[in-house]
């Protein structure tokens, strides 16, 4: 196990799970995560080997015996039959027979209906007539020549949550980890590896658990298919439930007028929306009207009657079209359904979190570390949702005036959001505090910047905070650093119209937009010292923009780096060569010597690709050499030139995201500027 592996199961023993496990139990078993992790959690929450497999094996069993497959739904029933009696694990949803004034239960799986449940049970779990909850039954047969009478017996029901825990000793566990190590912890409780994601996305990654803690929080995120959107929202957590398709009823979300039979934001904690773009949904405008009277003041009416609920709303959907491509011809929201396309419901939306910053999900991203059972960390946000954190910040910095109160709302609630999961304590420093104001910040920013596209009407907003100092911050979106030209245009209501029907002519033709990111070196031999900075996840980084002007002519180059030492490292180094090569003439030579430091546990395998490399520059023209350095010294990271100049590099050339280096149809594979970059700079020196 890894160091944090044993610091987790020595704070939160019988608490977590190993987090591959869930796959290796699942089988073709189409069964939450949640209800998984429940069983593990009673048979494997440890890190003996031993007692791991033999739970494995007696979660295997359970789930063999007891849940319920819809193909072998039959031979379940006959077994009950023959039995007398049988525990099954399926997913009941209750309903009130008002013919027989008796609660009438269906098994989902099972395929059984109108198996009478008493009133005390349905009281004391009232998510049983809202959506279904997945339980534990007992269940019998006993056959009647009644015909209105059911043989189907309900003997026992136990919903598979966490019966208790401790909060104040989550608080004290939580003391005992540095951010950076509860980040990770959190990440691997959802399932991925931490270390395959940057910071910028691990919080997006926690942006998504703020619903499960945070009372009435509309959450909306769009982006690509397949980066996990809506995995969080169907396995996490037994308070959430997921609507597939997106297209809902008034009486199922809100009230039945007819029957008075509340909705799921009165049972649930979170309601989730998949699917919610596409352009050609049917939507009821009753119901877009209710939703944005229910986002913005937490009620909803039925009839003369005022109800309040305490749901929060999450929408998630996929984009068709790239970044650039939506700021130039429509919005960031063109995506959604035109009647939800509109400006006084989106207003409601307190944070969009980027989901074309989040990679597609492959095998490689999930963890086998250990993390807490879903169903924990589930009932820990729930009760965090008795807290409020949105003044923490106060302290240290203070908005804009400019802000309104709506955009005000929005950060305030994703700042205590973000802190109830990353420091429920409260204990954090200025700059942790800082780290998340900007990203609540920048999550209603992209809000409001697509609303001042799509309605004229709104003011323009200045998205900052001052310190204690007095000096001023100003946060922006990635994508507005990335295409500044695009990201500022405005789109009058005319263009709007036209976009909503995915006419040809709403595509705008503004002014020709920047390069992918406005700090390029120039390409003239007018070069000049310089600062740059990148943020996390930015695209349209290239080493031929980069470094390619200030290495022409030069006939001898120093690259000094201490990690060029695993495969994807030395293959930067090698794109790095490329750019060398296409910026030489054809009749010159260049000198390329690397200093690095010889990796501990692959220096063989480290060796052989250097001297492929040497291999491979002597066809092109370029005397490539390098050499390990073994004082254990060596911390510089920078490029210099015989001819004047030096590339000081603060994170060496691993500038990028990971990426599938071997799918050779992947863009990001083959073209540095299609790829996520890490948080680096680069400074260029004129050397005396």
């Amino acid at each position: 196990m890894s160091q944090l592996d044993d610091k987790i199961n020595q704070h939160f023993a019988g608490l977590v799970v190993r987090k591959d496990l869930v796959k290796t139990v699942k089988g073709n078993a189409i069964v939450p995560t949640y209800v998984l992790e429940y069983l593990l959690g009673q048979y494997c929450a440890t890190d003996d080997e031993a007692t791991i497999q033999a739970g494995i094996d007696t979660v295997r069993e359970i789930l063999r015996k007891h849940y319920v497959h819809r193909n072998e739904a039959g031979l379940v029933r006959s077994t009950i039959k023959e039995k007398g009696r049988h525990k099954v694990i399926d997913r009941i949803s209750v309903a009130l027979n008002d013919k027989s004034d008796a609660y009438e239960a269906e098994f989902a799986n099972l395929g059984i209906k109108k198996v009478i449940i008493d009133s005390a049970t349905v009281k004391a779990h009232p998510k049983l007539l809202v959506g279904g909850v997945w339980c534990i039954a007992d269940l019998e047969y006993m056959f009647t020549e009644d015909k209105n009478a059911s043989p189907w017996l309900l003997a026992s029901i136990k919903p598979i949550q966490l019966s208790h825990f401790d909060f104040d000793a989550y608080l004290a566990a939580r003391k005992q980890f540095s951010t950076e190590e509860w980040i990770d912890l959190l990440i691997q409780s959802v399932g991925f590896n931490p270390q395959m994601f940057g910071s910028r996305n691990k919080l997006s990654q926690l942006v998504r658990l703020i619903p499960f803690c945070e009372r009435n929080f509309n959450l909306i995120e769009l982006g690509p298919k397949g980066t996990g959107k809506s995995h969080i929202f169907s396995e996490f957590s037994p308070h959430g439930i997921l609507i597939s398709g997106g297209e809902v009823t008034v009486p199922k979300l809100f009230v039945h007028n007819g029957t008075g039979k509340l909705g799921l934001v009165g049972y649930w904690d979170v309601v989730a929306f998949d699917e919610f773009a596409g352009k050609q949904k049917r939507v009821d405008k009753a119901l877009v009207d209710i939703m944005k009277n229910y986002m913005a003041n937490k009620s909803f009416s039925r009839g003369v009657e005022t109800l309040g609920a305490e749901a929060s709303m999450v929408f998630v959907g996929n984009t068709d079209r790239t970044v650039p491509y939506m700021l130039k011809h429509s919005d960031l929201f063109a995506p959604l359904p035109e009647k939800f396309h509109d400006s006084a419901f989106l207003d409601r939306l307190h944070s969009y979190i980027p989901g074309w910053e989040v990679d597609v999900i492959r095998g490689e991203m999930f963890s086998d570390g250990y993390g807490f059972v879903v169903d924990y960390l589930a009932e820990i946000l729930r009760a965090l949702r008795n807290h409020d954190f949105s003044d923490r910040y106060m302290a240290h910095f203070k908005l804009s005036d400019d802000i309104s109160t709506r955009d005000r709302d929005g950060i305030n609630k994703t700042f205590s959001g973000l802190m109830k999961v990353i420091y429920p304590h409260g204990e954090a420093s200025a700059e942790e505090i800082e780290a998340l104001l900007r990203v609540a910040i920048e999550g209603r920013k992209r809000v409001k910047d697509q609303l001042l596209r799509i309605d004229a009407t709104y003011p323009a907003v200045r998205f900052t905070y001052a310190d204690q100092q007095g000096n001023e911050h100003a946060v922006t979106t990635l994508e507005e650093d990335e295409y500044p030209a695009a990201y500022h245009q405005r789109i009058t209501a005319e263009v709007a119209s036209m976009h909503a029907t995915d006419s040809p002519a709403a595509a705008l033709t503004p002014e020709p937009m920047n390069a992918v990111f406005t700090a390029t070196p120039p390409t003239t031999p007018m070069l000049r010292e310089q600062h740059l900075v990148f943020q996390e996840n930015q695209r349209g980084v290239a080493f031929d923009k980069l470094f390619g002007p200030y290495l022409v002519g030069a006939k001898r180059i120093i690259v000094t780096d201490p990690y060029l030492r695993m495969f994807h490292q030395q293959r930067n180094l090698m794109e790095l060569l490329e750019t060398i090569s296409r910026n030489s003439r054809p009749e010159d030579e260049v000198a390329v010597h690397v200093v690095t430091v010889e990796d501990e546990f692959s220096g063989d395998r480290q060796t052989e690709n250097f001297e492929k490399m040497t291999a491979a520059c002597a066809s092109v023209g370029i005397q490539f050499s390098w050499a390990y350095d073994t004082s254990g010294t060596k911390h510089d990271r920078d490029i210099t030139t015989d001819h004047g100049w030096k590339i000081v590099l603060s994170r060496g050339l691993d500038v990028f995201q990971r990426c599938e280096l071997i799918d050779t149809f992947s863009f990001a594979n083959r073209m540095q500027q299609h790829r996520q970059c890490k948080e680096f700079n680069v400074t260029f020196v004129r050397l005396q």
